[in-house]
Parts: C-alpha cells; structure tokens; sequence
C-alpha cells in the first residue's frame, strides 16, 4: 500500500474519532440539562401541562399579634369556606396568627384564659379574597374594604408603588400585586402599562415585574395571540401564574397559550360569535379602544348558550382548570337605568346566564370586585358581586367558596388561606345572620381578624 493512502486511511480515521467526540460530548450536555430540568422547582404535570408554582408573594407585611394570645370565638354558626354544610353553635380557636381548632361546641375545647367572643346570633366564614381589585388612585379604599370583610386582594394592572399611599394609611388586606399590564402599541392605559413588541421583551418584563414582588402577571386586550404565549411561558418559568382581560385574542386559543385565568366575562365574548362577527369586533378594537364600550354589549345580545362553540368553550376552561373572574358588577345594565339601552339590558342578562352555564359546566368561578362598581357605595362592590353572582343563579354557598377558598386556589395560597380550620393563618369575618340564607347578610360585617388581630368593626366610611 502506498504512503499516500495509508495517510488518507489515518486521516478517515481521525475524522470518524473527531465525530464521535463531538456526538459524547453533546449527549452529556442533553442529559445534565434534562436532569437540571427535572430538579428545578418549575414542573410540568400531565395532563394539563401546567406547572408547579412557588407561594405568592405578599408586598405587605401585615401587622402579627402576641404568639400567646389566644381568641375563642364561641356560638356562632362557622361557614368554613370548604362549600361543606355549616357547623351550628360552633367554636373557632386562634392562638397567635393562626386558626388551632375549629369544630362544634360539644367537641371543641375553649383553652383556659382564652380571650371569648360571644357568636350568637352570628356567621363566621375565612377572611374574603378578592381576585380583581383597581385601586384607581383611591389610597383608602383597600382600608376601607378591609373594614367589609376582605382581608386579601389582587391589583391586575397597576404599578407596585400606587400602593404605597395605601400601606401608609393604616392596616390594609393582604396585597398580591401583578404590576402593571404588559400590553402592546397602543395601549388603553398607557400610564398602567408596560409595552411589549417581541418575545425578548416579553421575557424581559416578566422577569422585571417578578423581581419588584408581582405574584402574577397580567396580559392586556391588545397583546397578540403569540406573545400571551411567551409572557405566559415566562410567568411560568418565574413561577407566577398569567392572567388576561381579552378583547382581541380568541379565549379558548388564549387558554391553551397558557393562562391560568380569565378576567371579565366579556373577555369569553369573541369566541362565542361566529368567526365573521368576532373578526369585525377585533377590528373595531383595535382601530379604536373605546370601541370595546359598546362592542361588547352587542357581542353579548347576539351569543347562544346553546351553541356548539360556547359549550366548546365551557368545556376546555373546565377541563384547563382555567380560573374565570366574572366582574359582573362592572357591566351591570338595567331596564330603567339611565341611559341603558335595550341592547345594554340584554347583553348583561346574557353574561349572567353565561356566568351560571360556565360554573355548571365546571368551570373555576371566583370572585372580584373590580374595587369600583356602577351599582355599589364605595367600599362595598365586592358584596354586590357576590350578590349579582347569587342572582345568575349560583347558590349562596358556590359563592361563598368562590370568595374564599376557591380564590386562595388561584391565588396559590390555599395552603393558609381561604378556610377556617386548623394551621390556616387567622383571617376571618364575623358576620350578622345568615348569609347562607340570604347573601345580602354579607354587609352585616361586625368584626374582621387579620393575621390574628381584631383590625375593627364594620365602621368606614
């Protein structure tokens, strides 16, 4: 054999070797990073394909009582927030911050020396949890619904330092903020946004948000279907959920894109019209923002519950474990009200019906108050809802979980909040009659506890 072709054969061999090296070399990569993925805190569980997220983060670091204390609040009627029958002549015991027994009198011991409340006559549920509060540059108005009942909210849409004002004032709920709304050009609220072009700065302001303390991320109505997307991958990869208001991007396409929840019944309104429909409304919005004032009413008088895409809807926000906030308060249109119109009237009855079809058909229906709303007095929207809600047709009892425990779901804070009983942090509401009866008794607030403290009676203004 040659000279020249035994170099050849070296060089074929050298080359083969070269591969080989390369081809070990990327296998150990591919396999240490799918072990990094499998040990990181962000998992994705079949068959929703969502991931495990980290405990919300509170920006306010709520007054803690006496670690010795201990509260006995004995005779009333407890509604535990689990949606389970109530517990008559009941006793709710809290040492410190949190509840340490809740039960009937005949099985629940009163410690020696325990400070006792007197329940006859009363209700005594967990603390309520609103999901969609704005704040709207009312810095009273968190101490003031603290004072009704809530003792937890949500901001979806504002920067993290409107509440500074808020926190000055006094005792406030829990606050669970999500910053302000990453929307894109030209956005609605442009002093409440953050814009977001491409997928880069999606990411970007994700992580932004979450390292300033947003526990959840909130989309607005003109974001495109790809970037909901990406911001809701990033929220993820963060471990914060992501939420939208939708005007433009089709709900169900927006929920298998990953959201967690759904603000608005009106944002289910394009997906429930045929396509033609639904094109025209987009369009409308996205020439004109305003043109989602009316839009949406005409949306809604047209919607069938009875239709194939509604119950299509219904049923992937069902099987998602999609988290919908009505907001009905908001919308609410009635015949002699002025200046509503027919077409006003019918499209609110209409998201009342949906309200009630999207809750039988199983999906996770919670509570918000928008802070304001047309029908309520200041400080008491959140009741109205409720009561709005009780009117759809849900039962006293769907909603009074859907405010407490079903809320603490979505919030991922069930693990100490949303029901009375033992380990749960000591939010709760004292509560004159029986709202289980009449949900109307909710303004009947006659004390709140927070974190284990009495922050005051049913007295702001």
């Amino acid at each position: 054999m040659s000279i020249r072709l035994r170099v050849l054969r070296v060089l074929r061999v050298l080359r083969v070797l070269r591969v080989l090296r390369v081809l070990r070399v990327c296998l150990a990569a591919t396999l240490a990073g799918l072990c990094a993925c499998a040990s990181t805190s962000v998992q994705w569980p079949s068959p929703e394909g969502r991931p495990k997220l980290s405990p919300p983060r509170e920006i306010n670091a709520v007054a803690r009582p006496d670690a010795a204390r201990c509260a006995a609040i004995v005779g009333a009627t407890l509604i535990d927030g689990r949606g389970g029958p109530p517990v008559r002549d009941a006793v709710v015991v809290v040492r410190g911050d949190r509840i340490v027994a809740a039960g009937a009198r005949a099985a629940t011991d009163v410690p020696a020396g325990a400070e006792v409340v007197p329940g006859a006559g009363l209700s005594v549920l967990p603390g309520l949890i609103d999901a969609h509060f704005h704040l709207d540059g009312d810095d009273g108005l968190p101490g003031v619904v603290l004072q009704r009942g809530v003792t937890s909210l949500r901001e979806p849409g504002s920067w993290i330092e409107a509440y500074d004002g808020a926190r000055k004032l006094g005792p406030t709920p829990r606050l669970f903020l999500a910053g302000p709304l990453l929307d894109a050009p030209y956005p609605a609220y442009p002093e409440s946004a953050m814009l977001v072009r491409d997928a880069a700065e999606a990411r970007w302001a994700v992580d932004q948000l979450v390292e300033r303390g947003a526990s959840a991320i909130k989309v607005y109505f003109r974001l495109p279907l790809g970037l909901v997307e990406e911001v809701a991958k990033a929220a993820h990869a963060r471990g914060v959920i992501a939420v939208a208001h939708l005007e433009t991007v089709d709900a169900a396409a927006a929920v298998r894109a990953g959201l967690d929840g759904i603000e608005h019944i009106t944002s289910l309104g394009t997906a429930l019209v045929p396509p033609r429909e639904a094109e025209r409304y987009r369009q409308s919005v996205i020439a004109d923002n305003d043109a989602r004032f009316p839009g949406r009413f005409e949306v809604f008088r047209g919607i069938s519950l009875g239709a194939p895409r509604t119950r299509a809807l219904l049923g992937l926000l069902a099987a998602r474990g999609t988290f919908l906030t009505p907001t009905l308060a908001i919308f609410e249109r009635r015949a002699g009200d002025a200046g509503a119109t027919e077409t006003q009237v019918r499209g609110f009855e209409n998201m009342m019906k949906l309200t009630l079809a999207a809750r039988r058909a199983g999906v996770r229906v919670v509570v918000g108050s928008h802070g304001k709303a047309p029908g309520a007095e200041r400080g008491w929207a959140y009741q109205h809802e409720m009561e709005l809600l009780v009117e759809s047709g849900l039962s006293p009892t769907e909603v009074l979980v859907a405010g407490t425990l079903e809320n603490a779901r979505y919030f991922r804070a069930d693990d100490r909040l949303g029901s009375v009983e033992p380990g749960k942090l000591a939010d709760l509401v004292l509560i004159e009659g029986d709202p289980l009866a009449d949900i109307r008794a909710m303004r009947r607030v006659k004390r709140v506890m927070l974190n284990g403290r009495w922050v005051g009676p049913a007295q702001a203004e």
